[in-house]
């Protein structure tokens, strides 16, 4: 909203004076700092989401290693004590 004052003043010695003002009462604006930040975030979240998922990845990949050697391990211990048995039978 624009809204004009004219003021009109007159001295005692009959000389008139004219002020003139224009006064506008406007929303305040907005920056593009808002989505920037929105962008920033959204990006942070992205980059999250990958780390968290890789992360996730490795640790799958670790279990899955520590199950296939306890597996081996196990086929170890099964030779050898088939090993002891053909030992104890050949005497």
């Amino acid at each position: 909203m624009t809204e004009e004052r004219i003021t009109e003043t007159e001295t005692p010695t009959g000389n008139v004076h004219t002020t003139h003002t224009v006064v506008t009462d406007e929303g305040a604006r907005k920056g593009g700092s808002g989505w920037l930040i929105a962008l920033v975030l959204i990006v942070v979240a992205i980059v999250g989401f990958y780390l968290l998922s890789r992360q996730s990845d490795s640790e799958i990949a670790r279990d899955n290693a520590v199950a296939e050697a306890a597996g081996q391990v196990g086929d170890a211990a099964q030779n050898v004590g088939e090993a002891a048995r053909d030992a104890v039978d050949g005497k």
